[in-house]
């Protein structure tokens, strides 16, 4: 099997005009970003008729292992394999973080003969999105200290500036900075720190306005501070939010690209699962239900937070509601879960992999708690055996799921074509009875502990006083009313990243709370979660650069 760049690079792409049609798109509705990439124009997602919707299915899958799942893999070959069974599907996936790239994850266009293109091209700069939301991110930053240097008119405390700066790259050093050095003409002293282009609030807001509008009156909600009296200081109150508007402009606008395939994807956003909601666009989610008979979307990590943040806030927010919901295993990753060491996963072992379906067990309870019906994709690796995906397919079936044995990494969508049929099944049927995990009116304290106990299974929810204070002094102030975003290791239902499987009798850390007035969440922030990832001892930047035709070689 060639590499996923080879595979990419011999992709017999089509024009995007081509692909834009398939939806429904006439040459002025696209702008395009050369031969194979494009962005839908507003004015054309204005003209849509928001009363016709496709079926919305959800991707999702268990905790994440150094054995690989396969989540956004599973999602292309099942939105090809959909249009190879007669359904019009849509992808609608987040775009790569150049942190995780340049890191230890890798890139996020999926793999094997199950991938969207152009591959290169979107992990590293793509249509500048990121950039954008890291411009209106910094601007809203550079007008708070400039704010207090001339005079500080709103009388800003300089020590309860909340709004940071951000960078889309892992770089441990800028956790916590310190401004404004040098003398009275460089502002202000005082400490600060960089998060992650994708935990920035702007990107939640990016991926939750429904159109420019609501993109302004969101960004000018945001609170970046308070003043000496104790008073929140809002982006609007600066006079950021217009400008901020301005640079988001382009980058609100869905970019259409297209399968190996040549089925079309939308690839717009990316806040992280484990720090931010973790979903693509509403935009473009909207824009793929208004012109598609299928919208295959993907939440980050496992079902745990992806899952339980896309379902309890996108769909909230956004008044979405899936009609199915597949759930991403593969055998490798179930016998980690068992207690199997990476080097030994080749290895068949079967009592490791029941004790390790404990993990898949449990995230199957969660979504059909959420009254969604749910069909299993195991992820085919060449080291399964017969007895082990038999071993699957059997907890499954106890569990009242079908499991299904995909081969899309090694076939494309003809590999998934029987998941395809059972998720069709699923979706059109009427088992769908969606129902969200709390109602709106309850505290977020209530909140926090229902997500807590009923999703991870913890006992006990453990934050220090100044914690309550907080969240009562946002319940008294009006925004009791919005859901939680937690920010949690993936590797776990604990916050501990070590406990695999299905661990319970845990106490999750409650370390700090954050409110996000404009993308309309409370973030919880438990154990030692980092909103500015470091990079490994062997960062993958280091295999990257330019072949001798220039190339880039090492992404993937």
């Amino acid at each position: 099997m060639k590499s996923d760049i080879e595979i990419a690079r011999e992709a017999r792409k089509r024009p995007i005009g081509e692909i834009a049609a398939k939806l429904g798109l006439g040459p002025h509705d696209f702008l395009p970003y050369g031969h194979d990439k494009a962005k839908i124009t507003h004015e054309f997602i204005g003209r849509l008729n928001s009363h016709r919707h496709g079926r919305l299915v959800l991707v999702t899958a268990i905790n994440p292992t150094p054995a690989g799942e396969g989540k956004t893999t599973t999602t292309v070959g099942l939105g090809d394999a959909l249009n190879r069974i007669g359904r019009r599907a849509t992808i609608c996936i987040r775009e790569a973080s150049l942190g995780p790239n340049f890191g230890m994850k890798g890139g996020a266009a999926g793999g094997g003969m199950a991938q969207i293109v152009p591959m290169e091209e979107m992990n590293l700069h793509f249509t500048g999105d990121f950039h954008a939301v890291t411009s209106a991110h910094n601007l809203l930053a550079a007008l708070i200290d400039n704010h207090i240097h001339w005079g500080n008119a709103l009388r800003i405390d300089p020590r309860r500036v909340t709004w940071r700066r951000v960078i889309d790259m892992n770089d441990r050093a800028l956790r916590q900075t310190t401004v404004a050095l040098g003398g009275p003409s460089n502002g202000h002293p005082r400490e600060s720190g960089f998060d992650i282009t994708v935990a920035s609030e702007v990107m939640a807001i990016l991926c939750l306005a429904s159109d420019l509008a609501d993109l302004q009156a969101r960004l000018g909600r945001i609170i970046v501070a308070e003043t000496f009296d104790r008073q929140p200081v809002t982006a609007r109150e600066l006079q950021a939010d217009g400008a901020m508007t301005a640079l988001l402009r382009d980058a609100l606008q869905p970019n259409l690209v297209q399968t190996l395939e040549n089925n079309p994807a939308l690839v717009h956003g990316g806040p992280f699962a484990n720090i931010a909601h973790g979903c693509n666009s509403v935009v473009a989610t909207r824009t793929a239900l208004a012109t598609s008979d299928y919208v295959v979307t993907e939440a980050g990590f496992g079902a745990d937070l992806g899952a339980q943040k896309f379902l309890d806030i996108k769909c909230r927010l956004a008044g979405l509601s899936p009609a199915a919901v597949v759930l991403v295993a593969t055998v490798r990753a179930l016998k980690m879960n068992g207690g199997v060491a990476r080097a030994d996963l080749g290895t068949e072992n079967v009592p490791a992999l029941e004790a390790g379906c404990a993990n898949l067990g449990r995230h199957i309870e969660n979504l059909r708690g959420y009254g969604l019906p749910v069909v299993v994709a195991i992820n085919h690796f060449t080291s399964d055996t017969e007895t082990e995906i038999a071993a699957v397919r059997d907890y499954c079936a106890g569990h009242g799921v079908q499991a299904v044995l995909c081969r899309h990494w090694a076939e494309g969508g003809k590999g998934a074509e029987e998941l395809a049929r059972a998720v069709a099944r699923l979706a059109e049927g009427d088992e769908a009875r969606f129902e969200k995990l709390y109602p709106d009116e309850m505290s977020l304290w209530q909140k926090i502990e229902t997500i807590c106990k009923r999703i991870y299974r913890a006992d006990h929810v453990e934050a220090p006083p100044a914690i309550h204070e907080k969240l009562a002094e946002w319940q008294a102030a009006g925004h009791g009313s919005l859901p939680v975003c937690m920010a949690k290791t993936q590797y776990s239902f604990s916050a501990d990243p070590s406990a695999l499987g299905a661990p319970s009798g845990f106490t999750i850390p409650l370390r700090e709370v954050r409110l996000s007035a404009g993308a309309g969440f409370v973030v919880a922030i438990c154990g030692d979660i980092m909103t500015m990832p470091g990079l490994p001892r062997v960062p993958a930047a280091v295999r990257i650069g330019l072949d001798e035709r220039g190339r880039i070689d090492g992404l993937f």
